[in-house]
């Protein structure tokens, strides 16, 4: 058995459970790690519509062994998009193709350049920007995503900005409040040119989700918002339908 479990330990005479230590079966990439991580997730190359669902797959099948999981996943996965199609080891082989000539044709060459023309003053100005402007302007946008979108969607919602002092707090933006219980919000700045969707959430932030939605009743959604004219608006329209439905969910629940 290789999946996480629980061990007895005797000692002094009394019995104590500890949890056994889990296995990693993942091969280090080294150096290489941040270029193929960087790489894989601006051309979005291990996303659902290429290589399907595979947490909720994984899920689904509760593997003992690492070999269980493999055959599992050959069987059942399918990419999700419209045409969809199998998977199959072939198809994973060609996304490391596709891989690698983008590390080597575009991320490479653009990579170089950069360093080659980075300057101390670049660095300084990187630093100043981060720190103050871009703080300035995620602040702009947070209220205006909030007081002149969300607030007038939903009147009824109190929403409120995260308590600092909280262990959440430095991934939930804002909570709105539903009677007793909570749902929060992250938002998040990009441009009109950017594509949300190679935005992946951490397992830091997935623990702190977690931990949130046990302590107020409520999911937590990450909104995309960008400039449009003098207007900051909601790129990832959906969500504002998930958090409706989350609203009324939660109004059920405290009923």
């Amino acid at each position: 058995m290789d999946y996480l479990d629980y061990v007895h330990i005797q000692r002094e005479g009394k019995l104590y459970m500890a949890k056994k230590e889990i296995i990693k079966y993942a091969n280090p990439f080294g150096k290489k790690e941040k270029v193929l991580n960087y790489t894989s997730n601006t051309y979005q190359l291990t996303r659902p519509n290429k290589v399907d669902a595979v947490m909720a797959l994984i899920r689904e099948c509760q593997p003992k062994a690492l070999d269980e999981w493999e055959k599992y996943y050959f069987e059942k996965a399918y990419t999700k998009k419209k045409d969809s199609v199998k998977i199959t080891k072939e198809t994973l082989d060609e996304l490391g193709e596709r891989l690698y000539a983008k590390i080597t044709e575009v991320v490479i060459p653009e990579w170089t350049a950069a360093f080659e023309d980075l300057t101390l003053q670049d660095c300084k100005d990187y630093i100043y920007e981060v720190t103050i402007v871009r703080t300035y302007d995620g602040f702009l946008l947070e209220k205006s995503v909030i007081n002149d979108g969300l607030s007038k969607i939903f009147p009824e919602i109190e929403f409120e900005e995260s308590d600092p002092e909280l262990d959440h707090a430095g991934d939930i933006d804002y909570i709105g409040k539903v009677g007793e219980q909570a749902f929060g919000l992250q938002i998040k700045p990009i441009t009109a040119n950017s594509n949300f969707g190679n935005y992946k959430i951490t397992e830091r932030m997935s623990s702190s989700f977690q931990d949130f939605e046990k302590k107020y009743g409520g999911k937590v959604f990450v909104i995309f918002s960008t400039r449009t004219g003098d207007k900051k608006v909601i790129k990832n329209k959906e969500v504002v339908d998930e958090i409706r439905a989350e609203i009324e969910r939660l109004k059920k629940a405290s009923l």
